[in-house]
């Protein structure tokens, strides 16, 4: 966990857990996974990793520590200016999936909604991600059963990397209420993705090429088609990084910056990183009352978004 990160689209990460079951980006034969690269590195030897990346891990109490970070809201980023005027944004699992199997509902319950809706974690914004957003909507589940709502500033999102794995997405839109931001991760990207039919029911798109050794290319047509779509169904869009671009001809492009995150450096046209609408998130979030009014007018957005007004 860190309270800065290079991460464009956040200020901050926090992992209540270590470590993953696997999925397409790390296992036998595929192993490309920045978190699980760490873990070959640092893994039962440093402190605050899992023994191995396969051993998922909890690690209680380093949310309750995030919850105490400074509030942000109204706070120039420099670096980010993109994220000028929103509260503190928190990448909840960057370094693991805490939606591993063997990770409890009680655990997730205490570790992360309990801190997310206490008056510290209001603060704040958190921004969960996992590639098993089929478990997440079975935790959601559970929460209801219990009578307890998904928060309103926790974000659910999940990583797509290729049209099959966009079957998450349905996963996906059953976690939450109407209130619930909901939002994709598509990185790394390895081929063309169309998110037409459920780009009217999500609520922020973040895209990005793979870099480092080894890395696949990604085509800038596929960012400019996904543009294109979010444009057309009013979803904010947001380009990480171009990774192993290459030109219109498939030579490969040159960065100063190895991420390609630079985004001075990149064709105008793709120079685009929205969030989610400041106003509906940022209100009297700290307060009960102002909690639900942001549902309420979270609520009234996504609306207005499906029927394109």
């Amino acid at each position: 966990m860190s309270a800065s990160t290079k991460i464009q689209w956040c200020d901050s990460t926090c992992n209540p857990t270590m470590g993953c079951d696997g999925c397409e980006l790390w296992g036998r034969t595929v192993r490309k996974c920045y978190a699980g690269v760490l873990h070959v590195r640092f893994g039962g030897a440093t402190k605050g990793y899992a023994p191995s990346f396969e051993e998922v891990t909890r690690f209680p109490g380093r949310m309750q520590q995030a919850t105490r970070w400074k509030d942000l809201s109204g706070q120039p980023r420099a670096d980010k200016p993109w994220l000028n005027g929103y509260p503190r944004l928190i990448f909840v699992s960057d370094m693991s999936d805490a939606m591993s199997d063997g990770v409890s509902f009680e655990y997730l319950r205490d570790e992360v909604i309990d801190c997310v809706t206490s008056d510290a974690g209001r603060n704040h914004q958190w921004l969960w991600l996992t590639k098993r957003p089929n478990r997440m909507a079975e935790f959601s589940s559970w929460l209801a059963l219990q009578e307890i709502s998904w928060p309103s500033n926790l974000w659910a999102g999940t990583s797509v990397t290729s049209q099959k794995t966009t079957s998450r997405i349905d996963h996906l839109l059953r976690v939450g209420d109407e209130s619930t931001i909901r939002f994709l991760s598509v990185e790394p990207q390895y081929e063309e993705v169309d998110l037409a039919c459920w780009l009217p029911h999500l609520d922020w798109v973040i895209q990005g090429g793979e870099s480092g050794r080894g890395a696949s290319r990604f085509e800038l047509e596929w960012a400019r088609l996904l543009i294109a779509q979010c444009r057309e169904h009013g979803v904010p869009y947001f380009l990480k990084q171009l990774g192993a671009s290459v030109t219109s001809d498939g030579e490969p492009r040159d960065f100063d910056d190895g991420h390609a995150g630079n985004w001075d450096e990149w064709p105008d046209d793709l120079r685009v990183r929205e969030l989610p609408p400041l106003d509906l998130i940022v209100e009297g979030e700290g307060t009960a009352d102002g909690v639900k009014r942001n549902r309420a007018a979270l609520k009234a957005w996504k609306t207005r978004k499906r029927k394109g007004a």
